[in-house]
């Protein structure tokens, strides 16, 4: 069934979707009414029927809901700028498999050295990126996409998170380690650096500052694997997969 997302919860049993995704439903789809489709705001996923149809405006009548399936494990992926376009697969990856906000981070072996302007240009297609790919995996949220931040920022954001972590090339304990129960609904910070990997001085920030560094084996990811690979084994050892 056709899903979409909406910012407005029924009223009187009623939903609205306008815009690009009215168009997409009347001309793309071709729907018609009393066509069904699933409609998700804030964490809920309403069944409904379309009662009206045009390209600019869909009314929908909600007639079941239920909680969407979102995982107990709050994840925000920090994510070090990689080259060329790997940030839109890192997004689009991390969408899928759960993420809840996703941050760009500039540390000191980035290649791609984007100012807040220049990021602000590409932001759009990057949160239409987690918009549809929260479509295809059936998400409940869209996730975030935050502006550029420093790593230094990064770390107090994760300090204030029930666990941080950060990926480390050069050693650290396992993810199957960190103790992490069944169903436990924590917040957790999972930072994921750039091709080049981690000066030293950001792994001594990371640890003097309680930032788990994990290793995920001999093998060395690119980055933009080991995100892939570690949102997995989270949310797997969290009952979420």
């Amino acid at each position: 069934m056709p899903r979409f997302f909406s910012d407005q919860p029924p009223i009187d049993g009623e939903l609205r979707i306008t815009g690009d995704d009215a168009w997409h439903i009347a001309r793309s789809l071709r729907l018609r009414l009393n066509d069904r489709l699933t409609v998700c705001c804030n964490r809920v996923d309403y069944s409904c029927t379309i009662l009206s149809i045009s390209d600019s405006e869909i009314r929908l009548r909600a007639e079941s809901s239920s909680m969407s399936k979102e995982p107990s494990l709050r994840l925000t992926l920090y994510a070090a700028l990689p080259k060329k376009d790997k940030l839109e697969l890192v997004i689009m990856k991390a969408t899928e498999l759960g993420a809840e906000r996703i941050v760009p981070v500039l540390t000191e072996f980035c290649a791609l050295r984007l100012t807040g302007e220049q990021f602000a240009k590409k932001k759009q297609r990057l949160e239409r990126i987690a918009y549809e790919a929260a479509k295809q995996s059936g998400r409940g949220i869209i996730p975030q996409i935050s502006d550029i931040i420093s790593l230094d920022e990064a770390v107090s954001e994760m300090r204030s998170m029930d666990l941080g972590i950060m990926l480390y090339e050069k050693g650290g304990v396992s993810l199957g380690s960190l103790g992490l129960a069944p169903g436990e609904k924590k917040s957790v910070g999972l930072l994921v650096g750039p091709e080049g990997g981690f000066s030293e001085r950001e792994a001594r920030l990371c640890q003097e500052n309680g930032i788990k560094t994990v290793w995920l084996g001999p093998r060395i990811l690119r980055c933009e694997t080991a995100p892939i690979a570690a949102i997995s084994i989270l949310l797997f050892l969290n009952n979420d997969m």
